[in-house]
């Protein structure tokens, strides 16, 4: 078994919403994850997805994404992402999605060589801008979150691997620890991957490894609309 990742898919929604208008790089963006998806990725593969899905605002425009999704090889693990306004009710997700997509929202699935634990997170405070009282509370909030979900994905893991999925940043280069490095530690992560970031934000998101835990940053224009492999068992 072998585990990918790539985030921000930021499908149509139902809707022709020109990704282009973004760069040239995103110029029929989703074709290109598809074919080098079919590509790369086998049927008894897992394949990260951490957020930004779909540009929907309904579930039931989200659902041919959410179907498209689910016909391509492997089984997909899905977190939410602040553009993924169409995901409000988890039982509702879960109740259309197809059977090779499982969701999670500050919860845990157990991948047999290794587990996986999914949430949201929020924007982290940088040594130049400290966050305002609303944005800290619901960091906070979202700290208090991925510990739930870290706590459900130690109680399957027993020694194996442990995989943290995060749509924004735990971590930016030269910067602070945040509140989700120091539980990445407290549980000891293997690996943590995000999205979140584009464009020119793509240069602050942090790549290797720091205090024993290995971050990824898996936007889809970060990793060249292809899936990257993160792990092979």
């Amino acid at each position: 078994m072998r585990l990918f990742a790539i985030g921000d898919l930021h499908m149509s929604g139902g809707d022709d919403k020109p990704m282009d208008i973004f760069g040239p790089q995103w110029d029929r963006h989703f074709f290109h994850i598809r074919e080098n998806w079919l590509n790369l990725v086998r049927d008894e593969d897992v394949v990260l997805v951490p957020g930004d899905i779909s540009w929907a605002m309904q579930l039931q425009d989200a659902a041919e994404d959410l179907a498209e999704i689910g016909r391509l090889p492997g089984r997909k693990i899905l977190c939410k992402g602040n553009h993924d306004y169409w995901w409000n009710s988890i039982s509702r997700v879960r109740s259309v999605v197809p059977p090779s997509i499982t969701v999670l929202q500050h919860s845990a699935a157990d991948l047999k060589d290794f587990v996986v634990c999914g949430t949201r997170g929020w924007m982290i405070p940088t040594k130049d801008t400290p966050l305002g009282a609303q944005d800290e509370k619901i960091y906070l909030r979202e700290a208090e979150r991925l510990r739930l979900a870290l706590d459900a994905a130690a109680g399957m893991a027993d020694g194996r691997p442990l995989i943290a999925m995060m749509h924004y940043p735990p971590l930016l280069n030269g910067e602070m620890d945040s509140a989700y490095t120091a539980l990445m530690e407290e549980y000891h992560v293997h690996t943590a991957v995000y999205g979140h970031l584009h464009g020119a934000g793509i240069q602050i998101g942090f790549t290797g490894e720091h205090n024993g835990v290995r971050y990824e940053l898996v936007s889809c224009d970060s990793i060249g609309f292809s899936p990257k492999l993160i792990l092979e068992k």
